[in-house]
């Protein structure tokens, strides 16, 4: 018997330091004005010295309120998603630490790296467990500490005033009606883009740690993050439209039956443009990157568990998730929420 999964519970966590356009701006040459006419980025969460937040401890808290929020005990978990950028650790990934600090079960954890696509790959995965009936209850996170590792000068400001710091999750769940709960999920990539949105170092095919530690070149990027923004854009756009026309056709559904619309939080002007296309209102797309920046792999979670909390979902209705990103890859999940 083939089921379909729920989502059953979501939470999220963002460190309490505040880091708003003007604080960039005492550090760096931009502004308030220049950050939110290209990003509609107002602020963003940095993790502070001290505070005890890593990739995994955020995961850790964000997946309790999700547990808590599904009504399940940590015991019925049967297996964990972590999708993210910025692990711990080179290896392990970051799975295992949670199922450790929550307590869980000598369960499976899964690592997904595939950055701003990361939670939508993330769900297609537990989806398939959990349609197949090999698991009840799966754990997807998305977590990301972006602050540490960007370039927080002049030099570096076209990335470092876009990302911040924090953590989403869900519960999903078996869900035996066959018209509720993820329909279906549409996952892509084109790799010969991959440099345009990379992180290249360290990298055992290019640059690795002891090189860098052995130049000790000031002037050496390959370990900061670089985007080409207006080719990421110009891609974005287009493949965004392209996967949710695609998920929404699969279900013979249209734009018109769309009741909530996720994106991943990557440029507010990115998810103004796709509302646009789509004939959305603002009540239909749900934004929150004016206050948390681009979090990647968590945006899409964390930006659920708000709309949640805020009443913007409820039984019956079509929500679409959307995602695009390095790699490039790019995905989308169609769900009728239940």
């Amino acid at each position: 018997m083939m089921y379909n999964s729920r989502i059953s519970g979501t939470g999220y966590y963002v460190p309490e330091h505040v880091v708003t356009n003007n604080d960039l701006a005492d550090i760096m040459d931009t502004s308030d004005e220049w950050i939110q006419e290209r990003t509609g980025i107002r602020e963003r969460r940095h993790v502070a010295k001290g505070d005890g937040n890593t990739t995994a401890s955020m995961g850790v808290k964000a997946a309790e309120k999700a547990i808590e929020s599904a009504g399940i005990d940590r015991d019925d978990i049967d297996f964990v998603v972590f999708a993210t950028l910025s692990p711990d650790y080179y290896f392990p990934g970051p799975g295992v630490q949670l199922q450790q600090d929550l307590g869980l079960k000598t369960v499976g954890a899964l690592d997904v790296r595939n950055q701003c696509s990361g939670f939508i790959y993330a769900l297609s995965v537990a989806d398939q467990f959990i349609k197949t009936g090999m698991y009840r209850h799966v754990l997807v996170v998305g977590s990301e500490l972006h602050s540490l590792g960007l370039d927080m000068t002049t030099r570096g400001r076209g990335v470092s005033v876009i990302f911040g710091d924090g953590a989403g999750a869900v519960i999903l769940s078996r869900e035996e009606d066959r018209s509720k709960g993820v329909l279906s999920t549409h996952l892509h990539s084109q790799g010969e883009h991959a440099k345009e949105l990379a992180l290249i170092a360290p990298g055992m095919g290019k640059r690795w740690v002891t090189q860098i530690l052995e130049e000790n070149d000031p002037d050496d990027l390959s370990y900061y993050p670089y985007m080409n923004g207006q080719f990421v854009f110009k891609h974005a756009v287009s493949r965004f439209r392209e996967v949710i026309v695609e998920g929404l056709e699969k279900n013979k559904l249209t734009a018109s039956d769309i009741d909530l619309l996720i994106p991943h939080q990557a440029n507010l002007r990115i998810s103004q443009f796709i509302q646009q296309k789509f004939g959305l209102s603002d009540e239909q797309v749900f934004n929150n990157i004016q206050r948390y920046g681009n979090t990647t792999a968590a945006s899409i979670p964390i930006a659920l568990a708000e709309a949640r909390e805020a009443g913007k979902l409820k039984e019956g209705d079509l929500l679409v998730l959307a995602a695009f990103g390095s790699g490039f890859t790019w995905g989308s999940a169609i769900v009728r929420w239940s």
